[in-house]
């Protein structure tokens, strides 16, 4: 991967066995990356980099003013996300079944033992996105190894730091982000179908994105509103 720099700029640089030149700016801080076909002149790349200046320094304006996620202290009062909507978290002390339950459509009932840490409030709420996950995940594999007619060998959850989603193509496996519990469910099964892509085509390059447009035509619409809030202490790149 190379390196070019434009109106102070950087600018990450990857050539492919691709047809066409694909410019994309990522979230949270703005990094921008052009993936470019392999026999094309780097000065032609540059130049292509120059005629969308302005349009990579609107994208990055909008990376430093989207909203962001504080730090989750996990008490009462605090803004928590759930399947794309808003709740308000409502702690409670319990010497019966810890666990997250959802009332009236607004609150998120986080039933915590007397003198519970942060840490253990996080831990609850966590293992309560991830059961969420573990249910809906397989209806959605399922789904589209009809349609695409793959198989997906096993699939898990997991915290990533930098990946919605992975694919590891030789063991037919994919990794879902626990955020996406946080998600409206499209961004789900968008994450999930983009993986299952892989088993198709490994590289993001043209055939790839053909797939994408043929399964889920509204994939680059989902995208965006995938990325649209960044969670403090993650720095989110897809």
């Amino acid at each position: 991967m190379d390196k070019m720099t434009i109106g102070n700029i950087d600018i990450e640089v990857v050539t492919k066995a691709i047809k066409n030149i694909h410019l994309s700016v990522h979230p949270p801080n703005g990094r921008v990356r052009i993936a470019a076909p392999e026999k094309m002149d780097p000065d032609a790349i540059r130049l292509f980099a120059i005629s969308k200046l302005s349009w990579i320094k609107k994208q990055i304006t909008k990376f430093e003013h989207q909203d962001r996620q504080p730090k989750r202290d996990f008490v009462s009062g605090e803004s928590h996300y759930f399947i794309g909507d808003r709740y308000l978290l409502n702690v409670i002390e319990t010497t019966g079944k810890q666990r997250v339950e959802i009332r009236n459509k607004k609150y998120l009932d986080l039933y915590v033992r007397p003198g519970s840490t942060v840490e253990k409030r996080e831990k609850i709420m966590t293992e309560w996105y991830r059961n969420y996950l573990k249910d809906v995940i397989p209806n959605y594999v399922k789904k589209w190894e009809g349609i695409m007619g793959v198989k997906v060998d096993s699939w898990g959850v997991k915290l990533m730091k930098t990946k919605w989603g992975t694919c590891n193509t030789s063991g037919r496996r994919i990794w879902i982000n626990l955020e996406l519990a946080k998600k409206n469910p499209r961004c789900l099964e968008y994450i999930i179908v983009h993986e299952m892509v892989h088993l198709l085509e490994r590289h993001h390059n043209d055939r790839f994105i053909e797939y994408m447009d043929q399964f889920l035509p509204n994939w680059r619409s989902v995208k965006n509103e995938l990325n649209e809030v960044t969670y403090e202490s993650s720095r989110w790149s897809y």
